[in-house]
């Protein structure tokens, strides 16, 4: 979930296949070992997951959850060596060091395409022709594994004047997506959605050990600067505000209050007019006063 994608971000979380309730006891949990689980898990546990994420990384995790949470810090808990959550949520708590940030990774889900919402890029290629020679700068919020940068890319070099001046700010909040990102290797099978052209002139063939998957182009990589930026936190590194903001599929992990405070901050770094994508199931008519809808998904910076 951008990411953040944020995301985050980023990015559209799977639903859990098992719902546990409020009242959730140490009976329970009990039980639950006997019947295969490996650590026990409390509602204790997960209500000091929810607080902790929320207080990193503004992700707002519903009740519905307790299944992936358990999945994924699971294998926190090995990796760690620690052999029940109250003891790694307690170590988590009493450091600051790099474990945040793999905590963080196992939350997020990244869910991501090349082209995905096709219209975005349709409506994208419009307003990049409106000024064919640039400059342009913009920022995807939610990178995620590199799918969404390297499509808006795609659609810049397709739609601008040759060497028109264009740079693209691609950040997420999961360090291990945005390293996948900044290698832009794939399998060529996740490239259907691509043109024949688009392959032939944005992607290189793997051979030998490498068949079967294929690496961006420099042309491609070149415009990009992958970053990692956490959304609700006060320390974005941008000198130049944006002309175009991607930011799917992530506000729907945060609450409105969080919601709210990112909208403003992003108002702050995009230009006047300048536009804001978001994803398919956002709707952020009570920020009128900072956004502007003007198509499926697609806002305005207003004042």
């Amino acid at each position: 979930m951008h990411a953040h994608r944020q995301a985050i971000a980023t990015p559209t979380a799977r639903r859990a296949h098992v719902r546990v309730g409020q009242h959730h006891t140490a009976a329970n949990a009990e039980h639950e070992d006997a019947s295969g689980r490996e650590f026990a898990w409390t509602q204790t546990d997960f209500s000091r997951v929810q607080a902790l994420i929320y207080q990193r990384a503004g992700i707002n995790l519903h009740d519905g959850k307790h299944a992936m949470v358990y999945s994924r810090l699971s294998r926190r808990l090995r990796e760690t060596g620690h052999t029940s959550f109250h003891d790694y949520l307690g170590w988590l708590e009493g450091s600051d060091g790099p474990e945040w940030q793999e905590f963080i990774n196992a939350l997020t889900t990244n869910l991501t395409a090349f082209f995905r919402e096709q219209h975005h890029f349709e409506v994208l290629t419009q307003l990049l022709r409106t000024r064919p020679n640039g400059p342009w700068n913009i920022w995807c919020s939610a990178a995620s594994t590199g799918e969404e940068p390297y499509s808006i890319v795609m659609t810049a070099l397709e739609a601008l004047a040759p060497r028109a001046p264009f740079k693209l700010a691609a950040s997420d909040i999961d360090s291990n997506v945005l390293a996948k990102a900044a290698r832009g290797v794939y399998r060529q099978d996740g490239l259907k959605g691509l043109s024949q052209s688009q392959l032939q002139r944005f992607f290189l063939r793997g051979k030998g050990d490498n068949a079967g998957m294929a690496r961006v182009r420099p042309e491609l990589r070149q415009p990009i600067d992958f970053l990692s930026v956490n959304l609700i936190r006060d320390d974005w590194p941008f000198r130049e505000p944006f002309d175009v903001i991607f930011c799917r599929n992530v506000m729907i992990y945060f609450d409105e209050p969080t919601q709210r405070r990112v909208l403003e901050r992003m108002h702050r770094v995009l230009k006047p007019g300048g536009m804001l994508f978001v994803g398919h199931a956002e709707n952020f008519s009570d920020s009128r006063d900072l956004f502007a809808l003007r198509g499926k998904t697609v806002y305005e910076r207003v004042g």
